[in-house]
Parts: structure tokens; sequence; C-alpha cells
């Protein structure tokens, strides 16, 4: 199952790059922060920095956990964290014409507060720097810590986001034991609680030998705990080291699978077999949502 033939709606993309890409090339080395689009090797970098999108990788390169999908480097202990990392963040979007961006980080379990303060404080270097810039951010656990989770909270992002990245089934397979599916549900659940207005957003992978049933059921599960905005996409092996990829869902399935999440209530679902948890596909709906919503 681990040589499966690619089928071409993974490989003929079709897609037309501008010299934005320089721009936003420039920007990230500049910047000396990380993005998720280079450490966990996306699919979609090129297509989404040509179009002036990049998600940045805070609080560093290296993660604590070693989820079995993902190709982020690891260690017990990392590198301290840089000081200057959020005002850097503010200082790159300078170059950006943005106004919606997404933020993102690796697991940071060596740290009291599992390196909430630091995000805090990189959303708000940017809110003081670029107000008109909506910020979604894509948080760890935290280890379920309330505390930690009020500090992301408070600091105002636009979309809170959190991934349960697989069914119930899979996740000691998929994912670090220290994390949990339970516990991913309690982070969304307890975000909603600490702020009933603020959106949150979760992501699914498939092709890792789930079923129907059960993608629907974790569906079901995000609802029940609020979740407004979803994204399915296809697993993709990112090196020999990762989990290998179990099947290839087809396009029609997906739109089965967004067209069963708007039915049961999610604001938003992204559904497609290249779409990411932070694919600049759903940026610009979710960003319509909320200032709707003003």
């Amino acid at each position: 199952m681990g040589n499966l033939e690619v089928p071409n709606w993974l490989t003929n993309r079709g897609h037309t790059f501008t010299k934005t890409l320089s721009v936003v090339n420039k920007t990230v080395k500049n910047s000396q922060i990380a993005t998720v689009c280079e450490e966990a090797k996306c699919p979609n970098r090129t297509e989404c920095w040509s179009g002036g999108t990049a998600t940045f990788m805070l609080m560093g390169d290296t993660c604590t956990r070693g989820c079995r999908f993902c190709a982020v480097k690891t260690s017990e202990n990392p590198k301290p964290l840089n000081p200057f990392e959020p005002r850097n963040l503010a200082v790159a979007l300078d170059d950006w014409d943005l106004d919606y961006i997404v933020l993102t980080s690796v697991d940071r379990d060596d740290l009291k507060d599992g390196g909430a303060g630091h995000l805090a404080q990189s959303i708000k270097e940017v809110h003081t720097r670029h107000p008109e810039i909506m910020i979604e951010i894509l948080i760890p656990d935290f280890e379920g810590d309330i505390a930690a989770l009020r500090t992301i909270v408070d600091s105002q992002p636009a979309v809170l986001a959190h991934n349960i990245e697989t069914v119930q089934r899979l996740q000691l397979k998929v994912r670090d034991k220290r994390a949990g599916y339970k516990q991913s549900l309690f982070v969304l659940e307890s975000i909603k609680k600490l702020n009933p207005k603020i959106y949150t957003k979760s992501s699914i992978m498939v092709g890792l030998g789930e079923s129907d049933a059960e993608i629907y059921e974790t569906m079901r599960d995000l609802r029940n705990v609020d979740v407004d905005f979803l994204t399915i996409g296809q697993y993709m092996r990112p090196s020999l080291r990762n989990l290998s990829v179990k099947a290839y869902v087809a396009p029609e399935k997906f739109l089965e699978y967004e067209k069963f999440g708007l039915e049961m209530g999610f604001k938003y679902v992204a559904s497609g077999p290249l779409v990411r948890s932070s694919y600049k596909a759903g940026e610009y709906y979710i960003k319509n949502i909320i200032q709707s919503s003003l």
C-alpha cells in the first residue's frame, strides 16, 4: 500500500505562478521565521506563495512531538525561543499587502506554558503594527491547559484553530501519544467556553485507512463542540519516514464530505484533495463571514 500510484488529480495542477512568489520568498527568508509551508513540505507552497499567502510557523522549526504524518523536525529539547520573533513577524508583514494571515506553531511541551505567552505576544505585535490584518492561528493542544488557552483567546485572534487530524480509531497510529481525540475536542470546546464569539476551526486528513462512517462521526463530534470552519484534505506522505498513504480519495468523495458538513451546520467547509488546514482557498470566504458579522 506504500507504493500507490498518485492519481492525476494530484499531479496535474495547471496553475500559473506570478512574480508575487519571489516577493513572498524573500520576505519569508528575511524574517528568519520558519513557515509550515517549507518545514512540513506542503504540496501547495508554490501556489499559495504565488498568491501572496504563507503560513508562518512560530517558536522555531523543531517540535517536541513526533506525529507520524508530519515532516517537521522533532526533539525533546529544542532551541530556546527567539524573544524577537513576535516583532520580526510584525515587521515582515510590512512587505505584504494582506488583510488576513495564518499563523501556526510547533508544539513546545518543554515550556511551562507550552509557548502560549509567546504566541499571544506575536498576535499582539501584529495587531499593534497592522490593526487592519485579521489573524487566524493554529495552536497546539497545550496538554489541555485552560490557562494557556485563555492566554491565546485573550489575545483576540479572528479565528482559533486546532486540528483533530484523523478519526478516533487512528489517533495513536497517526499522532504523538501525548495528543488525542478527546483532548483535541476538549481544546476546541474550551475555546468556545472562554469566548463564545470566537470562530473555531479544525482539520481532518483522509487516506489513512479511515472509513466514511468514521469521517462523518468525526465531523459530528466537531460540530457538537460548535466548531465553525472545517477543512478536509488528502494525506500526502512527506517522506519515507512518515506513514504511507492507504488510499487516494476521489474528488467526488470530497464533495460529499463538503455537502454533509454544510448540512450539519459548519459555517464553511473546504474539502478537496489538496486542501490543507491553512490552505488559501478558505481564507477569503472565512474573512467575509467574519466581516459580515461585525
